[in-house]
């Protein structure tokens, strides 16, 4: 069966901006979806901010294996309900991928448990990815280091938690240095957060960017859900593995939710 991907994207610049709509005709999460597609284990279908629930309905995320994520300008649109149904997805076994400003998304803040704050320059520099974890499989086929003629500059420190793995560390033409390719996981959820992708310039219309997501999505893949992890029942005494006597004071006698 191949992967069912979700491209949900935010929707707001490319009906705004005359840049970013000539970058992106079909919007940005249409060519995300477009370039995913060329994996043909992967099915890649769009989701938008201005949707009923944005996108995110229980029977959408039931049909998304991996969710991609892009958002900018709008994220405290997004209603608080929704974050929290897709957080529980991810920590039941959705993959999710978080592109560029997508850091400061309340999805991707919930799940990190920090500010996610970084430095930052619009100035078209040039940015330099180096591979510095190329046995990973997010990185497999690319060269020690690809480059992006234009995009915008995020700079250390970057507050997130201490990821899992680094797989691309960025170098700007300022000068500054930027952990761009980070792993993570939460639950039995697999998260992949990647910096570039600027919606001024054409950055998910380049070759390399497009094998890094689409490793990304087969990487983050997982068939299994685990909706027990969302639940902490009480085992009762008769219950236990090994037979034992309840002894001691009892705090309550109504099992935990």
């Amino acid at each position: 069966m191949p992967i069912r991907v979700t491209v949900w994207g935010e929707n707001v610049h490319e009906q705004k901006n005359k840049a970013v709509a000539e970058n992106y005709p079909k919007g940005m999460h249409g060519q995300i979806a477009s370039v995913l597609m060329e994996d043909k284990g992967i099915v890649a279908t769009t989701a938008t901010l201005q949707e009923p629930q944005h996108g995110m309905t229980e029977k959408r995320l039931d049909e998304t294996d991996v969710l991609v994520w892009w958002g900018h300008a709008a994220h405290e649109q997004v209603d608080d309900a929704i974050v929290e149904r897709v957080v529980q997805r991810v920590w039941q076994g959705m993959g999710l991928i978080v592109l560029h400003s997508g850091h400061f998304s309340k999805v991707f803040k919930r799940l990190m448990g920090s500010p996610c704050a970084l430095h930052w320059r619009e100035a078209g520099e040039r940015e330099r990815l180096w591979v510095v974890n190329p046995g990973h499989p997010i990185a497999k086929g690319l060269p020690r280091y690809f480059e992006l003629e234009n995009e915008e500059m995020y700079g250390e420190p970057f507050s997130v938690p201490e990821p899992l793995e680094t797989i691309f560390v960025s170098w700007f033409q300022g000068g500054e240095v930027f952990r761009s390719g980070l792993t993570y996981r939460r639950g039995a959820g697999n998260i992949f957060y990647f910096r570039p992708g600027h919606e001024t310039y054409p950055t998910y219309h380049d070759k390399t960017v497009g094998q890094v997501l689409r490793n990304a999505v087969n990487w983050a893949y997982n068939a299994e859900r685990h909706p027990e992890l969302l639940l902490a029942p009480n085992t009762p005494v008769d219950k236990a593995i090994e037979t034992i006597v309840e002894r001691g004071a009892k705090l309550t006698n109504h099992p935990k939710a």
